[in-house]
């Protein structure tokens, strides 16, 4: 089947190019904020005076600001502010500052205007900067004025990070300014302190020239608490690219430690150097990580599949998911006269009916149980004669088998009361099986039995999910090719083979150009995949499912296929409300454990927790 690919319509040109890492351009050629060099950056250099105490509770007094640019002073903001209360004694003696002084001056709501015009634009910057930023953002929220929000450097931080305890006893002011020398000397007055702190700015710009830190962005991640190693290995995230990926950090005999995918390579490694990197292991890893390599992709789904083959065959070792798709396991109805439910660890090219993938044998037994209570199958593990019976088990006594062991029942009987419900659940309805289930954890819930019935409520979790999961993926896999497409959102198209539901080839055509070129170029170059046995005979499942993921995006465009993609009228899907529900229910969301079947029109059964 084929569909139409070059009718949509064009969308507007996007308000951002990509540039290089460290210059990403808009459209009127500017240069993102957070890439601008220091020597680039407007900085407002603000200083304040108070009453004392906590930003909620005191009042500002003086306000001082210094607007700088590239070591040039491009103009200055200063004025005394009314707070309105009275000052207390040890302020005047430590600022010079009198109530007198103060009754004439205008009050902060005259002053706030003024000041946050000032601060347009510009990054604020203040010694001890929390406690200024929050005496500005109270009196704003005190009197309806919007917070810009503005970048924020705190010099006392970043002279922690910059300075040694050997270069300055503490971080205070005055022992900064004298150790660059400022022209200007602290006086507790807010004009004097804002330009000896931009004095001292600029002296810990030059510093921090040392620790690679040449950008805005550089300077808030250096300001933060990150760690010594982190310092130590922040140039492995030099020269990657910003583009869709796969990032390997390797140890020094270069063996993968970690993987990870990103729709910016370069912009994710960064942020493992930043103070929001809080995770133990991934500090072990820095710590062992000696080079980062970047493999580009056409775009996010290449990204994710490729990270997952990686992991898959690496195992590294600070990964957690997605590292052993080998262990999965599968429930399997043996092909025999009286066929049993086994637990395999991989598909067979046989007449058995199989169902999964499990994540682990405890969910599969699970499942398993849950096909025990609905259906009479045996759950011996004898391998039974037509011929010669033998003695039967305490499960027969109980009326929980019928016995085939000796011959108490024919294996076409068996097949059709045991069997066939399983097989037919696989592939197609499953409805007698849940509904088994069902009633019997009603019957359950109405004598009062309610740890019993929860216990059928997990099995039918296990055996449901299973049962949709593999007919979803089978949907696709018995497909011996998928073509499609999405827009990205730069007016170019994002492009798929899918075969056997593994990713064959991926590509992104040019901008506002038919993008049947590349997907004809893609299409010649892919990946030749054979089908195998099973639902998911060519890729892990985690990866069949990551592509549908992609190609159910209301966004995606099916361009070619090679057959029907379709999933049985009467499937498992059709009980995806009744799993939600009872996955509710399991984890606490919803106290009910009882269930009913009502019946609905063309004889359907609605079944609900």
């Amino acid at each position: 089947m084929s569909y139409p690919l070059s009718n949509l319509p064009r969308v507007a040109q996007p308000a951002y190019v990509q540039g290089t890492l460290d210059t990403l351009l808009s459209a009127d050629g500017s240069v993102e904020p957070a890439a601008l060099s220091l020597a680039d950056t407007t900085f407002v250099v603000l200083d304040l005076e108070t009453t004392g105490g906590a930003a909620d509770g005191g009042g500002i007094t003086e306000i001082g600001a210094v607007k700088v640019r590239g070591g040039v002073e491009l103009g200055a903001f200063q004025t005394l502010v009314n707070p309105g209360e009275r000052l207390p004694p040890f302020i005047t003696v430590l600022t010079g500052i009198t109530e007198a002084m103060l009754a004439p001056a205008p009050p902060i709501e005259s002053v706030l205007p003024s000041l946050l015009e000032f601060l347009r634009g510009a990054v604020l910057v203040a010694h001890n900067a929390p406690y200024d930023v929050g005496f500005l953002k109270a009196a704003c929220a005190r009197h309806g004025y919007a917070w810009p929000s503005p970048r924020v450097l705190d010099t006392a931080a970043i002279a922690r990070r910059a300075l040694t305890r050997d270069e300055v006893p503490n971080r205070k002011l005055g022992t900064l300014a004298q150790f660059f020398r400022s022209a200007v000397e602290p006086t507790h007055r807010a004009l004097d302190d804002a330009r000896a702190t931009v004095d001292v700015l600029h002296g810990l710009i030059e510093r921090m020239g040392s620790f690679r830190v040449h950008t805005l962005g550089d300077a808030i991640d250096f300001a933060r608490a990150v760690t010594p190693t982190q310092r130590r290995k922040r140039h492995l995230a030099d020269d990657l690219p910003s583009v869709p990926g796969v990032y390997v950090f390797r140890a020094a005999d270069d063996r993968p430690l970690y993987v990870g995918t990103s729709k910016d390579i370069a912009k994710r490694v960064k942020s493992y150097f930043t103070a929001s990197e809080k995770r133990a292991r991934i500090s072990e890893m820095l710590a062992a990580a000696t080079r980062v390599e970047a493999v580009e992709c056409a775009h996010s789904l290449e990204a994710e599949v490729r990270e997952l083959r990686l992991i898959a065959a690496h195992s590294p070792p600070y990964n957690r998911r997605s590292k052993y798709p080998e262990r999965v396991v599968w429930l399997k109805l043996t092909d025999e006269p009286y066929p049993r439910l086994s637990v395999v660890r991989s598909l067979a090219d046989d007449n058995a009916a199989y169902l999964g993938p499990f994540s682990s044998r405890r969910t599969a037994e699970l499942a398993a149980a849950g096909v025990y209570d609905a259906v009479p199958m045996r759950q011996c593990t004898h391998k039974l004669s037509l011929r010669t019976p033998i003695a039967a088990c305490a499960l027969a006594e109980l009326g929980k088998c019928p016995a085939p062991c000796e011959h108490k029942i024919t294996p076409e009987e068996y097949a059709a009361r045991a069997a066939q419900p399983f097989r037919t659940a696989t592939h197609g309805d499953p409805e007698p099986v849940i509904r088994s289930l069902v009633d019997r954890m009603e019957a359950l819930s109405d004598r009062r039995r309610y740890e019993e019935a929860a216990v059928l409520r997990s099995r039918l979790i296990a055996l449901l999910r299973a049962t949709v999961r593999m007919q979803r993926l089978s949907a696709v896999t018995r497909l011996a090719e998928v073509v499609a497409a999405r827009r990205n959102d730069v007016g170019g198209w994002e492009i798929v083979v899918v075969r056997h539901g593994r990713l064959a080839a991926a590509a992104t055509s040019p901008p506002y150009e038919h993008p049947r070129p590349t997907l004809d170029a893609a299409r010649m170059t892919a990946e030749t995949v054979l089908p195998g046995p099973g639902p998911v005979p060519a890729a892990s499942a985690e990866e069949t499912e990551r592509i549908l993921a992609w190609l159910e995006r209301a966004d995606t465009r099916l361009v070619e296929t090679s057959g029907d993609w379709v999933s049985p009228v009467r499937g498992a899907a059709r009980f995806t409300d009744l799993l939600n529900r009872a996955e509710a229910a399991a984890s606490g969301k919803d106290s009910s454990v009882r269930s009913s079947v009502t019946d609905r029109s063309d004889d359907a059964r609605s079944l609900r927790l």
